[in-house]
This record gives structure tokens, C-alpha cells and sequence, in this order.
């Protein structure tokens, strides 16, 4: 019997391959395979103010958010002394006494606040506001999320053809 290089057994022409390692079927199967678990990407905490004037807070940002499933409530509040609004801050409530109603929508959570941001001084009818949340405590106790308005970005201007009939020319 010889050997070559590459380690087969040559004996009258067959090729026969030195066993140097054994296989069970269990090497084999996906079971045995150790899969890492892929590590969740952590959502970066922001949402927006919409044209109507409602808070939209996106489902992926809301689900990382140390709130409960069933919160329907929220009190908000601002910095005093300031007459533009640059944070506001959401505070988990268990009654709609001072409160306001955190409605879920289809991808986002909302809160309608749209007279206190004109108050406030945000335009949200000609600019894009965007918010990021932070949780904080306060002296009190009491925690939160504070939405800290970062996007002042004005609104594209419409360029497309206008809508309905073309008017008659005389």
C-alpha cells in the first residue's frame, strides 16, 4: 500500500481516503448548530409634531420606553418662565384629570396639543419639528420622558401640478 501527498491510500487503483476524523449525523443537523443571538439594535428615542399639532411618538420609539402597555394618559409640562417652548415633558398619569389622552394609531402613539404649541410659539403648519426623548426624574420623584424639539426644518414647497379642474381660458 502507498500513500501520496495528499494523504489517500492507493491499493490497486482504488482510492481509498484515510479516515484521520469521524462524523456522527448529529454533527450534521441544525440542532447542534449554536446560533449568537443577534444583538437588538437600540431605536434611537424620537418622534415629530405633525401638521395637525398632535405629538407623534413612533411605535418602535414607544416600545422602548419604560411606560405601561395600558397607559391612556399623560400629563404634559414645559419650563416655567419661558415663552417659547423647547422641551416638553410627558409624565405618566393614571386618571384624565389634568391629563391627556394618549391615543394609539396604527404605526405611532399620539397626543393632540395643538393649541398649547401655538401658544408655545411652534408653527407646526410651516415647519418640521422632531423631538428626541430623554427619561428624567425630577426633585420630587417624579419621572418621565422629556421631548427636546432638535428639527426645525421648513417645509418643502409644493411643486407639482395643482389638483382639479384646469380653469377655462377665454
Amino acid at each position: 500500500m502507498t500513500t501520496n501527498h495528499t494523504g489517500l491510500n492507493l491499493t490497486s487503483g482504488i482510492y481509498r481516503l484515510s479516515l484521520k476524523s469521524h462524523f456522527s449525523p448529529e454533527d450534521n443537523s441544525l440542532a447542534k448548530l449554536k446560533k449568537e443571538k443577534a444583538i437588538a439594535k437600540s431605536v434611537k428615542l424620537e418622534g415629530y409634531i405633525s401638521p395637525a399639532g398632535k405629538l407623534v411618538i413612533p411605535a418602535k420609539s414607544f416600545e422602548q420606553l419604560d411606560l405601561p402597555i395600558d397607559l391612556t394618559w399623560v400629563k404634559v409640562g414645559t419650563d416655567t418662565g419661558k415663552r417659547k417652548i423647547k422641551t416638553l415633558y410627558l409624565v405618566p398619569s393614571d386618571s384624565e384629570d389634568n391629563g391627556f389622552e394618549l391615543v394609539k394609531a396604527a404605526k405611532s402613539y399620539t397626543i393632540s396639543l395643538d393649541i398649547i404649541l401655538k401658544k408655545g410659539g411652534i408653527d407646526f403648519g410651516q415647519t418640521k419639528y422632531s423631538f428626541t426623548l430623554t427619561p428624567f426624574t425630577d426633585e420630587s420623584g417624579t419621572s418621565g420622558y422629556a421631548l427636546k424639539l432638535t428639527g426645525y426644518l421648513p417645509k418643502p414647497v409644493y411643486t407639482g401640478k395643482p389638483s382639479g379642474r384646469k380653469p377655462k381660458s377665454r
